[in-house]
């Protein structure tokens, strides 16, 4: 029970802000995806970097992430996904509901998705932290007040792109410190591999996002 909390709640990629972290430490390599942890300052709670390869554009992946009501068909445990603001097409806030088995209580946060591209480079990254208000806090439910990650999308030639996410978050509520450790890498292996599936889904195959 305690390692699916664990998996849900570093499976939220599209929620999160910017991490710089020089000590990473390579917990897994599987299918082509590395996973790494660090210490992070003053919390006890590792975070999280996944990175591969991945045939796909960056407008394929962008348009997926971007797609914040498609996480309840490939984001673990995700019960609801709605937009609350759409502020451009290139930023925007939304709503969304963890479902965590009984009898822990489901997590829910409000976030705010932005991307941006470097010129030069044409390297897009993606910040999305946790926000306050937006949506009123629920009764029985834990708010996330606290996550920080990122994604960066470079490009490395026709229909391929590396990705890199990195995620720190703290849950809430009362689960300790080294039991979310404990399973720090599974979580986000498990979203790439179903992201690498998702986005040659006919919705995003043929996606071209104008503004990148």
């Amino acid at each position: 029970m305690y390692k699916v909390l664990v998996i849900t709640l570093l499976l939220m990629a599209k929620m999160i802000p910017v991490l710089a972290q020089n000590n990473w430490v390579l917990e897994v390599e599987k299918e082509g995806i590395k996973i790494y942890t660090a210490a992070f300052s003053n919390s006890r709670i590792k975070a999280v970097k996944a990175q591969c390869n991945v045939k796909a554009t960056a407008s394929q992946v962008v348009a997926l992430l971007m797609d914040v009501e498609s996480a309840t068909d490939w984001v673990y445990h995700t019960k609801s996904c709605s937009l609350i603001k759409r502020v451009s097409p290139a930023e925007l806030y939304y709503y969304s509901e963890i479902s965590l088995p009984w009898p822990l209580q489901n997590r829910d946060f409000v976030a705010h998705l932005k991307v941006s591209q470097n010129a030069a480079t044409k390297v897009i990254t993606i910040d999305g932290p946790a926000v306050k208000g937006y949506v009123a806090e629920k009764k029985g439910m834990v708010r996330i007040q606290d996550s920080k990650g990122k994604w960066v999308i470079s490009p490395l030639g026709a229909d391929n792109v590396n990705i890199e996410y990195t995620i720190h978050v703290d849950p809430g509520g009362t689960l300790p410190p080294w039991l979310i450790n404990m399973f720090a890498a599974e979580g986000p292996l498990k979203i790439i591999k179903n992201l690498k599936i998702q986005v040659q889904k006919p919705a995003y195959k043929n996606a071209v996002i104008p503004y990148l």
